[in-house]
């Protein structure tokens, strides 16, 4: 049965064209001014496009760049349009890859120099080259990766060359996340669709509430870990280890859940929702997120095991690390000046001049004052010396000592993350034991004993990242993100993986009808199901 789709929404008239960025602007701040966003004055209507865009809103810039990409890009469901999902979910073979990262020359205005060129100059256009928080950045490009996993990554290789290379190790899981969004909006736009008419079909919408929390808890951990410091990767890296394996992981099980509810709907292989999960499935190798890439990272979290059990550093016992207030700037913005509306280049003035070198210096104490300033906040932030991705756990330990005040739904959160915290504490001991032994006395690292244990402490990262983020959003605005309902609901999923029996109290009612009512409701109403809540353009 055909499903009603809801009619293409105009481009905002607030919506400027990306101009050329203002000296000193930067993407990880908004302002009057939007951060050097587009170059031109902005008006109180145009902030709050940002507003209006996502219920967590980025930085202007941000958004500006977002809708231009999403406008450039076209109508998904526009049959012409190469970037549409007809199109893009007909292409199979080698082809893939070359042809979604070849055609945007076209659209760009460009000379047709190459598929990097080609998507360089797309960005450029939309104005993400001013953009240096990594996180901002995925948000950014998020109208290309739901469209599809092999475009994505075709415009992140390009995005790479700019003043904020999204790391290599989330890149794959944030364009998963983002395609396997855009199948489970369809799902539950069939669902909800025709629920009301054959019954029968209510049974799925408490499969879809599960995978939408799943993806929800997923992207909290993806975004946690584009927040850590901008800086080389060193022993205590973890996160993007940990993002790396469990990511691909969960939504295995949830792309198979996806598949079976639009089966038993009708929509089997031959159509379109069939065709773009056969066509997301082939692309995850060249992405880095099938089961190989996924071992593979699950060997490096074996080899990792002793840092993964050792306790955080809380940075603060009454402060909620930074890394979790999702809606906040980025607090460790990456290196490096605006590099204005394009990639590897930048406006100066004439080299030689007294302007120029006056400039230039001007430039590097900015620099450097900024290097200091950054690295004083990552030691507020537990990320100072000695200091590691393990400030994530605090999640974990906060959520496990926050107080109920009443609340049914919070006190069976807060049973959950102390349920969690004993689990980590049992493990803690296999893992530094598994250190002083060394590997080979559990089979080396392909061992099924070493394997369980990083999958575990892996479950259990997860666990935090979302505790944290739900804490983060818990500010008093009524935000779904900061409800109790999609974190129990994560969480159960997350126990059930681990296999460890959740304790009393007993939460409220069933997480899965709120968590449903939120994703009718956001299908209903143009929103992603990101984290942010995101308004899509079309």
């Amino acid at each position: 049965m055909a499903v009603t789709r809801p009619a293409p929404r105009p481009v905002p008239a607030a919506v400027p064209p990306a101009g050329p960025a203002r000296s000193g602007g930067h993407g990880s701040s908004s302002s009057s001014s939007g951060g050097g966003g587009g170059g031109v004055v902005v008006s109180g209507a145009r902030r709050g496009v940002a507003h209006r865009y996502a219920a967590l809103p980025p930085p202007l810039e941000v958004a500006l760049a977002a809708l231009r990409l999403e406008a450039l890009l076209g109508d998904p469901r526009d049959a012409a349009n190469p970037y549409g999902l007809p199109a893009l979910t007909t292409r199979t073979g080698p082809r893939t890859t070359t042809a979604a990262a070849a055609a945007p020359a076209a659209v760009a205005g460009g000379a047709g120099g190459g598929a990097g060129e080609g998507w360089a100059g797309l960005l450029a256009a939309a104005g993400l080259g001013r953009i240096r928080a990594a996180d901002q950045l995925v948000r950014a490009l998020r109208p290309v990766l739901r469209r599809d996993v092999a475009l994505g990554h075709a415009c992140a290789a390009a995005a790479a060359q700019g003043p904020c290379p999204v790391p290599a190790a989330l890149l794959g899981p944030a364009a998963l996340l983002a395609a396997t969004g855009t199948v489970l909006r369809q799902a539950a736009r069939i669902v909800a669709g025709r629920c009301g008419s054959e019954p029968a079909l209510r049974q799925w919408r408490p499969v879809l509430a599960t995978a939408f929390a799943d993806l929800l808890a997923c992207e909290s951990l993806t975004s946690v870990a584009l927040r850590r410091p901008a800086r080389p990767a060193r022993p205590g890296a973890l996160l993007p280890a940990v993002a790396g394996y469990v990511v691909p992981t969960v939504v295995a099980d949830v792309l198979a859940q996806l598949e079976l509810v639009l089966a038993e709907c009708g929509h089997g292989p031959a159509g379109p929702e069939g065709r773009m999960l056969a066509k997301l499935a082939g692309d995850l190798p060249a992405a880095g997120v099938d089961a190989a890439a996924a071992g593979s990272w699950q060997t490096h979290l074996v080899q990792a095991l002793p840092a993964l059990s050792e306790n955080p550093r809380p940075p603060h016992p009454a402060a909620l690390p930074a890394l979790f207030h999702l809606a906040d700037p980025h607090p460790h913005p990456g290196p490096g000046r605006d590099l204005g509306p394009g990639f590897g280049r930048t406006a100066a003035a004439t080299p030689g001049t007294h302007q120029h070198q006056h400039q230039h210096q001007q430039e590097q104490e900015q620099e450097q004052e900024g290097e200091r300033e950054q690295e004083r906040e990552r030691e507020r932030d537990g990320y100072g010396e000695g200091g590691g991705d393990g400030v994530v756990l605090s999640g974990l330990l906060r959520a496990a000592a926050r107080p109920a005040g009443g609340d049914a739904d919070r006190a069976a959160l807060a049973g959950a993350a102390r349920r969690l915290l004993s689990e980590r504490r049992v493990l803690r001991r296999a893992c530094r034991t598994a250190g002083q032994d060394g590997l080979d006395g559990l089979e080396g690292v392909e061992g099924p004993a070493v394997r369980a244990l990083a999958d575990r402490q892996a479950l259990l990262w997860l666990a935090a990242a979302v505790l944290g983020v739900q804490e983060a959003a818990d500010d008093g605005r009524g935000l779904f993100l900061g409800g109790p309902q999609w974190a129990l609901l994560a969480l159960s999923g997350i126990t059930e993986r681990l296999g460890v029996p959740l304790p009393g109290p007993a939460p409220a009612a069933d997480p899965r009808e709120r968590v449903w009512a939120e994703l009718a409701d956001r299908v209903r109403h143009g929103v992603d199901c990101d984290i942010y809540a995101t308004r899509v353009l079309w």
